[in-house]
């Protein structure tokens, strides 16, 4: 009878159960012939799509990738990172998007710590990934976007995968909550966190992008920014796909090209950070391109300033604006400021979408009174399973049920949240986060630095830019070249300080914390 029961529940699991491959397999079955992707000069249909996905999953299950496999994935936004990315999905493998910009330290700390088996990269990144996992037992290694029959050692081109691989759909045990991507985010340590999310957690999420980011498929897209974010990755490719619409993927978000872009593919959506929407204005020959087929653009990661969105709304006319606020361990979509309340509120983050709910609370985990700031918190099936390997961090971040997102911010009379600071000491520069201390600790390696707070101050270009604020030892010397240039040895150039300030001393309460808000407000008047 119990043997029974269990092939029931499986048959009902099976009919009912909703994972990033049956997403495509539906999308698929409504739009075969419709232009999924282009990349480059090659494009392929939904139909085609979904072929080289079966063919590419079947081919590497042949070689041993199995459900629960950890795959780490380094490259710049290209077809085939769609294609493995649900080729992964449908064997029930784990994916793990790593930023290409990151050092070999930092993508050594993620490979060892997530346990990884197998390796995907084009060819440019094939080497830094290989030393990397020095240590770890890989067992799978194949190139992306290569030419048949290329090999780099053990590495093997993904065509090769694919031939002669058969086209069907395959069957596999999966339920809507295994684990689908680990995405690493920065904290307060300087180790970085790996955000667990499930099939449930991204397909939930797709569908308050859908639904809060009026998306349909008419749209095409441009996917300029990077896919191993989860931005672009999240809230933009997968909500297109699911809805049926055609994209266009560049592999750098260069003005120039965005802007040719549009033009060229008639292009109605983009997302970017404040700071490309920034330099495409700013490029000298905006004003030349069409972009006129624009209708809906979003921006996230921070704050549009005021006189950057009145500009865009006179030279796009066409265009609605939609601000996208969230975190990775929530898909990463919490809450959204539709085009109607653009001017209206601006700087605010607009309300909670469709899968959220949210709340401010104090540091009791008791929700404060409208106008109050407190601690941002949701509730939300897109919502992270946890931190992979790390129970106490997790534990901590979903305290008395609600997820804290370690954002500080305040809740108007009519529900609108404006995001006053950070809870965690993150800098977000440019879209993407860093952690302060990690930037600290390089500088206090340094002899000649007694002390330093790492802080981000407003910046037209990147929104956030890193500052460091140092005291010297007694007697010692460093120019601000000095010390930016050994930050670049130790640390991603885009984790390294734009601006550097030479002081006395730090600003302190008094159990000896650096007061960073007072820095921030001292060195913003200094600035003006």
């Amino acid at each position: 009878m119990n043997i029974q029961r269990e092939q029931i529940a499986k048959m009902i699991n099976r009919v009912r159960r909703n994972t990033l491959g049956d997403l495509l397999t539906r999308t698929v079955l409504r739009k075969p012939h419709k232009i999924a992707l282009t990349y480059k000069q090659r494009t392929v249909t939904y139909e085609q799509l979904d072929q080289l996905v079966n063919q590419t999953a079947h081919g590497f299950m042949k070689r041993g990738i199995k459900k629960g496999d950890m795959i780490a994935l380094l490259s710049k936004n290209s077809l085939d990172f769609v294609i493995v990315q649900f080729a992964i999905a449908r064997i029930g493998a784990v994916l793990i998007p790593i930023n290409y910009m990151l050092t070999e330290k930092d993508i050594r700390y993620i490979i060892h710590h997530a346990s990884v088996s197998g390796l995907l990269a084009p060819k440019e990144f094939a080497s830094t990934l290989e030393h990397a996992a020095e240590g770890v037992d890989i067992r799978h290694r194949y190139l992306l976007e290569c030419e048949d029959n290329l090999t780099i050692g053990d590495w093997i081109p993904l065509s090769n995968v694919q031939q002669n691989e058969r086209m069907d759909p395959i069957e596999m045990d999966l339920q809507d909550d295994d684990l689908a991507h680990v995405l690493y985010t920065s904290g307060t340590e300087s180790a970085p966190k790996g955000v667990m999310l499930s099939h449930k957690s991204i397909i939930s999420e797709y569908v308050s992008c859908v639904i809060d980011g009026n998306m349909g498929a008419e749209d095409v897209l441009v996917h300029a920014l990077p896919f191993y974010h989860s931005a672009q990755l999240h809230v933009f490719l997968g909500p297109s796909i699911y809805v049926g619409a055609s994209g266009i993927i560049l592999d750098e978000a260069s003005p120039t090209v965005i802007l040719e872009t549009i033009e060229r593919h008639k292009a109605t959506q983009l997302f970017a950070p404040p700071t490309v929407w920034i330099a495409m204005l700013r490029h000298a020959g905006f004003d030349s391109f069409d972009v006129s087929t624009l209708q809906k653009c979003y921006y996230g990661a921070a704050i549009m300033p005021r006189e950057i969105l009145r500009e865009l709304a006179n030279r796009l006319p066409n265009a609605r604006f939609w601000n996208f606020y969230g975190q990775t361990e929530v898909a990463p979509l919490a809450t959204a400021l539709q085009p109607e309340d653009q001017l209206r509120k601006l700087g605010s983050a607009g309300v909670p979408t469709l899968h959220v709910e949210t709340k401010i609370v104090d540091d009791q985990d008791i929700e404060v009174p409208r106008g109050e700031i407190g601690e941002i918190v949701h509730r939300t099936p897109h919502a992270m399973l946890g931190y992979l390997n790390d129970p106490e961090k997790t534990a901590e971040a979903f305290k008395n049920g609600w997820f804290h997102s370690g954002d500080l911010g305040v809740m108007d009379d009519e529900g609108y949240i404006t995001i006053i600071d950070r809870k965690k000491d993150i800098i977000n520069t440019g879209g993407v986060n860093v952690s302060s201390r990690e930037v600290e600790e390089v500088i206090y390696q340094m002899k000649e630095v007694a002390e330093v707070a790492v802080i981000g101050l407003p910046d037209e270009y990147w929104i956030e830019a890193i500052t460091a604020i140092v005291v010297l030892k007694e007697g010692e010397h460093v120019t601000t070249e000095e010390l930016i240039e050994f930050c670049k040895s130790e640390l991603s150039t885009f984790k390294s300080p734009k601006y550097v300030h030479f002081t006395d001393g730090l600003p302190k309460n008094p159990s000896g914390k650096v007061l960073k808000r007072d820095l921030r407000k001292l060195y913003e008047q200094k600035s003006l």
